[in-house]
């Protein structure tokens, strides 16, 4: 399932998101903010040359891949952003400065500097908003069968920032609902890879920058996690199925449990 262009979108665009195994049977509801590098053809790649676009600054590398396996082994519905995070970024609220970032990374984007507000809202219009509606025409559909599903946002990130070497292998966001991020965390240790699995690391889901997280899962008090793999993990189709079977094994247990399909009330 797709959804209609709108007014900075034409023919030969992409749609602002897609749905894949829109009839899945699990409770279980993936979604991609940051899955596509797609700039709009109206846009001109934002005055950025190829290079710059297939750079983490664009989009989360190994994503797509990543929740298409992982949508096969759990048979759920999956969200996919159809446009790069510099067009606008999902993740963000429309109050946050980096919605539409001037810079990302130290890399200045010409296409997001001095937009008009017209502009903006185009933006908002063309990929935000539907993008948005779509996550929640999922969850209605849920509800409307009495369930509560769970909720779960896959990104990647770089194995280096600002000259860090980030160790961990992948890193499980979150804040106040612990029902599938604690044993998640516990069952990704317990590999027998040893892996390096990072609690809020690198980024924390205490942090407003995790909007899809905050408006659509922790508001409604579905159970939600939000997982971070680290991109050379994910970067190709071997890798992106591994790593899929590692998520799977994770979190069967945690998902098969009846339990968690509650609306949360935090203390």
């Amino acid at each position: 399932m797709t959804s209609s262009s709108s007014s900075i979108t034409g023919p030969d665009d992409p749609a602002p998101y897609s749905i894949i195994n829109e009839r899945g049977k699990a409770s279980v509801l993936l979604v991609g903010d940051h899955a596509s590098n797609v700039i709009p053809k109206s846009l001109d790649n934002l005055g950025l040359d190829e290079a710059k676009l297939q750079q983490h600054i664009a989009y989360d590398i190994g994503t797509r891949k990543l929740i298409h396996h992982l949508v096969e082994h759990l048979d759920a519905p999956a969200v996919l952003a159809g446009y790069s995070r510099l067009v606008v970024d999902l993740n963000r609220s429309l109050e946050d400065p980096s919605v539409m970032p001037e810079v990302s990374d130290d890399v200045a984007i010409p296409g997001n500097q001095n937009m008009s507000r017209e502009h903006r809202n185009e933006r908002i219009h063309s990929c935000y908003t539907p993008y948005r509606k779509a996550i929640d025409t999922m969850l209605h559909r849920f509800r409307e069968n009495g369930m509560v599903p769970a909720f779960i946002s896959i990104h990647s990130f770089t194995p280096q920032m600002a000259g860090f070497v980030r160790p961990w292998h992948a890193g499980i966001l979150w804040d106040k609902d612990p029902r599938i991020p604690l044993p998640l965390m516990a069952n990704l240790r317990a590999h027998p890879d040893g892996f390096n699995i990072g609690d809020n690391e690198p980024y924390s889901g205490k942090h407003p920058a995790d909007y899809t997280i905050d408006h659509h899962a922790e508001a409604a008090g579905l159970p939600h996690v939000s997982i971070e793999i680290r991109q050379d993990l994910v970067d190709t189709e071997d890798g992106a199925e591994r790593w899929a079977t590692i998520l799977h094994d994770a979190l069967r247990e945690i998902l098969q449990d009846p339990e968690l399909y509650q609306v949360w009330q935090s203390v």
